[in-house]
């Protein structure tokens, strides 16, 4: 008899685990040039079950999976997962979402706190660093110069860094760094940009949230831009929540960020960004790069001599890593101002040797005024690889950032 009960647990207990909530379907109209997908559905809408309980399994013929996902809470729910390369070809794709005994996978895809900055981290590998804590130019370089709130390094899956700061050429540089240039504010014009004028600045102010998973890993942090005021007196001209969304990789060549930037303004003024040539989300690259060794190529097929000041929805610079190669895909999102964005791309002359730098700039060429009580958006996804991307790969890559696959949901 105790055999008899044990197996009946043991049969109502597989059948509760593979209880069927809904069934979600995903059709990819095209190739995806074997890149991962990140996808995501409302849970809300779906269950109003707890975290606890839920699991998704992929399905294909007789066979089930299940496969790592993550539930964002926060307004509404959301489940991520990542469609694997492998299987990311055209199609019908089938998940199930089903209750049970939820199994505890680990976070795979981390954010290290330390020494002043969080560092998102992929087993033993360091991927992307936000800087909070105040960096300081070299000794004898004016301290205007200091910064807080950018991202570097950014390195590649093989661990060399794409970004750099504080350039002898221009220290106001910071890896990436989301400032504008030429703003009106309060009948006064700032520069957030180029910070030795002492104008303003775009400091960190506090970390909001922070997200470990198996499918990604997320810090939001708050920016504050600051404008200098005579007498040493300053005035926050707008607010930044900015979140950078890692995903874990599933392949050791390349992985995926999403930056989200949303910005509002600080006080009852008005924000005015005026049109200048370059100011918002901008990548000073690797001095390991110039115009012999690297390369550039955007959405519309412009090349480093003719980007500069065209507009794109994707944009590669890439070049030599010492033996290596690698690069990265800027990609910006239909509902950005201004978009297809305009770009500022230093030509081949500069500086002598050809260095580079790439910015999404909207205002380049149209202002942008932000009014008291709205919220403005800005999203960017960044692929991350080494090796050589092609056209081909990167409007893949962008189609399924731009044109999220739709999922159908059946329940039960």
């Amino acid at each position: 008899m105790r055999y008899l009960l044990a197996f009946f647990f043991l049969v109502i207990g597989t059948a509760g685990f593979a209880q069927k909530i809904a069934t979600l379907e995903i059709e990819l109209p095209q190739t995806t040039s074997n890149l991962e997908i990140p996808v995501k559905a409302k849970l809300d809408e779906i269950t109003l079950l707890p975290d606890s309980v839920l699991r998704l399994v992929a399905v294909e013929g007789n066979k089930r999976t299940p496969i790592p996902c993550q539930i964002e809470n926060g307004n509404a729910r959301f489940i991520h997962w990542i469609i694997d390369p492998a299987s990311a070809t055209k199609g019908k794709h089938t998940y199930e979402l089903v209750k049970g005994a939820k199994s505890n996978l680990p976070a795979t895809i981390k954010i290290n706190d330390q020494q002043g900055a969080l560092t998102v981290r992929a087993g033993d590998k360091n991927l992307v660093r936000y800087n909070y804590k105040t960096v300081y130019p070299p000794a004898g370089i004016d301290t205007a110069y200091k910064r807080s709130g950018f991202i570097h390094p950014l390195w590649t899956p093989h661990g060399q860094e794409l970004t750099r700061i504080q350039a002898p050429d221009h220290y106001h540089h910071y890896g990436i760094w989301n400032p504008w240039t030429h703003v009106l504010f309060e009948k006064d014009t700032v520069d957030f940009w180029n910070i030795r004028d002492r104008k303003g600045t775009v400091r960190f102010a506090n970390v909001v949230a922070t997200a470990d998973g198996p499918v990604y890993s997320e810090y939001e942090v708050l920016q504050e831009h600051v404008a200098f005021r005579p007498g040493g007196k300053e005035k926050v001209a707008l607010n930044e929540l900015q979140s950078v969304r890692v995903y874990q990789p599933k392949d050791q060549e390349y992985y995926i960020a999403d930056v989200t930037i949303n910005m509002s303004c600080a006080s009852p003024s008005p924000v005015l960004l005026l049109a200048y040539r370059y100011g918002g989300f901008g990548w000073r690259t690797t001095e390991k790069w110039n115009k012999d060794n690297s390369e550039v190529l955007t959405s519309e097929g412009k090349t480093r001599k003719e980007a500069d000041g065209s507009t794109a929805r994707w944009c590669i610079v890439q070049g030599q890593l010492d033996q290596d190669y690698g690069g990265l895909v800027m990609m910006s999102y239909p509902t950005n101002y201004n978009y297809p964005e305009p770009l500022r791309i230093w030509p081949e002359t500069m500086n002598g040797r050809g260095d580079m730098f790439a910015n999404f700039s909207p205002t380049k060429n149209k202002n942008w005024l932000l009014e008291p009580g709205k919220t403005y958006t800005l999203k960017y996804r960044l692929i991350v690889y080494n090796g050589h991307f092609t056209k081909e790969k990167a409007e893949s890559g962008w189609q399924s950032f731009g044109n999220s696959p739709k999922i159908t949901v059946k329940l039960k």
